[in-house]
């Protein structure tokens, strides 16, 4: 089992619950940990994947995963799913995990090979590798085609598709499993940065097949555009929950200062157009910089929004609406807040949300390779062994988990239709 070794107490800073995974050194090929994604097995243990790396896209990128038996108390040690192979930027990232109703355990991830037209980290096709006995061995990787696009995709068929996921996938109305990505056009608008919200739907994934006999469906028919009179910079990285009436609702990141949301009435295939998102109807806009704002669905039927509460402006020495996004935005995805989230069906954004309530953050003090202080970015929940755990990178560099009860809950009210 994973011992608590670490060369600072630093991964203390945000009191965790868990702790998934510390890395041993200042700096080595594990002090870049991102996209932290638990999910239950069938047999009642917790696996966890990760993109782990010396530092963001360096050459020796890997996804891996690690396994819990006591509800994440202890974790067993990484193993890689895949990694570098065979020269530069042949390195394996963003790989996320699908639980089939045959017990079959499933992890797609983005395989690069070396060929780009844009950065060579985001440029890959899918790949998948599966486990029979819940985690501990996967079979070998097989590649899966992917869905291009007519004007999206580069017109040489040689040159991968530019993707990225980065949350675990949901079921839509009818039980299939829903994967929502970015989908980046190969030559992208300069003055909005925007990729096309899209998503991957595995029809027959629940039978347990061969990779290869996979059928994925590829939606939306078109792409996700803002509400007319409306514009967005850089909108992508999106998060789907489904709503009580079947519909499906997904937030969005950006580079505006705010989350934007949009709607679908047909299980992805259509999507209302895109406005931002606000606590109620013609309420506050919820604050946001650019960083992925994840949406849980919960088992009582409560929702939760997961952000940073401040317009990107944080870190800096600048004010709201200056120049913000002319930085990196290393020093803004700070702090870790919540928001409970409740349905209203009649309303036009169809989930209305509490004020925040801070759950962690770095205080700005930075950690691991790049110096970073960002502090829940690209999280993931559970609600196991009666247990509700977010499990958060911090900084990109530890990754941990915390609790979160009924009873820090309970003072978070969501307005009133008054």
């Amino acid at each position: 089992m994973t011992k608590i070794i670490c060369y600072t107490d630093e991964w203390k800073r945000s009191n965790p619950d868990f702790v998934v995974y510390l890395p041993k050194q200042v700096i080595g090929p594990d002090t870049d940990n991102s996209c932290l994604l638990v999910t239950e097995t069938p047999g009642g243990y917790l696996l966890a994947f990760w993109t782990q790396a010396t530092y963001e896209g360096a050459d020796n990128t890997c996804v891996v995963c690690a396994r819990s038996s006591d509800g994440g108390v202890n974790w067993t040690e990484p193993m890689e799913i895949d990694g570098p192979t065979d020269g530069r930027f042949r390195i394996a990232l963003a790989g996320f995990p699908v639980v089939a109703r045959s017990g079959r355990i499933y992890c797609f991830y983005r395989k690069c090979l070396g060929i780009a037209d844009l950065k060579k980290f985001y440029v890959g096709p899918v790949r998948c590798r599966y486990s029979d006995d819940e985690g501990s061995t996967w079979a070998e990787p097989v590649e899966i085609p992917f869905g291009r696009r007519e004007g999206v995709d580069h017109p040489d068929p040689l040159i991968p598709p530019s993707w990225e996921p980065w949350c675990k996938p949901i079921r839509d109305s009818k039980g299939r499993w829903l994967e929502p990505f970015s989908h980046w056009p190969c030559r992208p608008d300069p003055q909005t940065g925007n990729a096309c919200m899209e998503m991957m739907r595995f029809d027959n994934i629940d039978e347990g097949p061969d990779p290869n006999d996979l059928q994925i469906t590829w939606l939306p028919e078109e792409p996700v555009k803002p509400a007319e009179g409306l514009t967005v910079r850089g909108l992508f990285e999106p998060c789907i929950v489904l709503l009580p009436d079947a519909r499906l609702f997904m937030v969005m990141r950006t580079l505006t200062g705010y989350i934007w949301y949009s709607v679908s009435e047909d299980d992805g295939a259509n999507w209302r157009p895109a406005e931002p998102l606000r606590y109620k109807d013609n309420g506050e806009r919820v604050r946001h910089p650019g960083s992925p704002p994840p949406l849980y669905a919960l088992q009582d039927g409560r929702f939760l929004l997961q952000y940073h509460n401040n317009d990107g402006s944080m870190g800096y020495g600048i004010g709201p609406g200056e120049a913000k996004w002319t930085k990196p935005n290393t020093l803004n995805r700070r702090s870790m807040f919540l928001s409970v989230g409740t349905f209203r069906p009649q309303a036009r954004q169809p989930i209305w949300f509490s004020p925040p309530k801070k759950l962690a953050d770095s205080d700005g003090t930075p950690a691991g390779v790049q110096f970073r202080t960002e502090m829940g970015t690209y999280s993931s929940l559970t609600e196991h062994r009666e247990q509700r755990v977010i499990w958060y990178p911090d900084r990109k560099h530890f990754l941990l988990g915390k609790l979160v009860s009924d009873e820090w809950l309970a003072d978070m009210r969501v307005p009133t239709d008054d």
